[in-house]
């Protein structure tokens, strides 16, 4: 599935249709490059589920918690800081992929060998410096 964002004011409804899309997938990959506009894409997420905490980018915990509106948590990680898999063992990432809580990941690619087989691939593609290609795929 394709969706397009032509401004930020796009944002809300598009993050609407991906947790449509995703049914029950756990597992969700944010990929783009930087700047793309995952961390943006994942705080509009966050609203529609209803996550009263602040979401920012995990850059430097590598981790945020959040709680949505049934005290569910959620977990966004970043790993575009870590050098290799290990630093994501350390923190306990599979068992944060095993909790069965939902898993918002940006930089996915930094730990290959780490990703569940079943998830759903959210990528962003720059059209221009406002518009956004947004590819959702279900994968395993």
């Amino acid at each position: 599935m394709e969706v397009f964002s032509k401004a930020i004011d796009d944002l809300p409804a598009l993050a609407k249709q991906i947790v449509d899309y995703a049914g029950e997938e756990k597992m969700w990959l944010f990929l783009g490059e930087m700047g793309a506009g995952k961390t943006t894409l994942i705080q509009n997420i966050c609203r529609v589920l209803g996550v009263v905490d602040t979401t920012t980018s995990p850059t430097f915990s590598i981790v945020n918690e959040y709680r949505d509106r049934n005290d569910e948590s959620i977990y966004h990680f970043d790993f575009y800081r870590i050098k290799d898999e290990t630093e994501a063992m350390d923190i306990g990432v599979e068992e944060y992929f095993d909790s069965g809580k939902l898993c918002l990941v940006e930089w996915p690619e930094k730990i290959p060998s780490l990703i569940p087989n079943q998830y759903l691939s959210i990528i962003i593609s720059l059209e221009t410096q406002t518009s956004r290609k947004i590819t959702l795929q279900h994968n395993g």
